[in-house]
């Protein structure tokens, strides 16, 4: 109640400024003032009416927005209408936030479960490699190169779910420079040597001699999970790099692997999507070329797959972009 009447001084000021007001009218025309006294408890009398009346409709207002709280949940159907223009607005701002706080609720959910079932397949896929090599190590003979094989396996799937974290957050990860395409290709390959030379892959390559807008880390995460699927799914023959000599600012990352079914290609960079690969694999998580994706996107590249089952795929990289589309 202390509360409630600090709030309404300025009522009480008023009533008594009026009263004074009435008083000095009457002696300004020599009436007695008997009759102020009367004024003066009809005046305050029918402020206390309204001072209660107004504190029966802030207490239930109170104990509305109390309930509200206490809940955690806004819902208009407990409060009382809006007595004015204000309260309207204000009761559209509450509205307004509460929308985008379920938005958000929503989104943590889904991106949480998202996350659940990410790494529920992340871990059956790590522990292959992981038991590959414990096998090695338990041998007579261990050999060092299937080691090293296996290790660099996990390296990669560590680098997918960090890469997969990030992107959640790019914006502020991006720093553009100009980037030779030769040095991040070469980056690349030498981390993928050891695949190469065990699987008895050929390399075709030369420089391309392309310069790129780009950002160094994000692109080379791209090139790295392009050439890791090339590798995975090419048995034989070869992958070869290149410029593409009818579309402009082009990287071409070609392979002779199993290729993908023509109706899964429009589906290839969805999350979650494996398609035919994913089943000649068992078990996949279908997120590094939606990770490659949604990076091009952002780095304001473009990709796309060209493939024929059982013949090998290209994947194109288009890497065209001005510096005022920065702006």
């Amino acid at each position: 109640m202390i509360k409630y009447l600090k709030t309404r001084w300025k009522t009480g000021v008023l009533a008594l400024l009026m009263v004074a007001v009435t008083a000095g009218i009457l002696f300004l025309y020599d009436i007695p003032l008997e009759p102020v006294g009367y004024v003066a408890v009809f005046e305050m009398l029918l402020t206390g009416l309204g001072l209660m009346w107004d504190y029966h409709k802030y207490r239930k207002k109170q104990e509305s927005l109390l309930y509200i709280r206490d809940c955690g949940n806004f819902s208009e159907e407990y409060l009382e209408a809006p007595e004015n223009e204000n309260e309207a607005i204000y009761r559209e701002i509450c509205r307004s936030l509460d929308e985008k706080r379920i938005e958000a609720e929503n989104q943590r959910s889904a991106f949480g479960t998202e996350l659940t079932d990410f790494y529920t397949l992340w871990v059956h896929q790590i522990k292959t490699p992981i038991a590959a090599a414990r096998l090695l190590l338990q041998e007579e003979k261990p050999r060092p190169q299937e080691i090293q094989n296996e290790l660099f396996k996990v390296e990669q799937y560590v680098e997918m779910v960090l890469g997969y974290l990030r992107t959640e957050d790019m914006a502020s990860d991006i720093r553009f420079e100009e980037m030779d395409m030769d040095s991040l290709i070469r980056e690349q390959i030498h981390k993928f040597a050891r695949i190469f030379i065990g699987k008895k892959l050929s390399l075709e390559y030369q420089e391309v001699s392309e310069t790129v807008l780009t950002d160094e880390k994000w692109l080379g995460f791209v090139l790295g999970q392009i050439l890791s699927n090339a590798l995975k799914y090419t048995k034989k023959g070869k992958i070869s790099i290149y410029m593409s000599k009818s579309r402009p600012h082009t990287l071409v990352i070609e392979d002779t692997g199993i290729g993908i079914r023509a109706e899964d290609l429009p589906r290839v960079f969805e999350k979650g999507f494996t398609g035919y690969n994913g089943r000649e694999e068992n078990r996949s998580t279908g997120i590094g070329l939606y990770l490659c994706g949604k990076i091009m996107k952002r780095l304001d590249h473009g990709i796309r797959i060209e493939s024929e089952l059982g013949k090998g795929t290209k994947v194109f990289l288009e890497l065209g972009r001005k510096k005022m589309d920065l702006y």
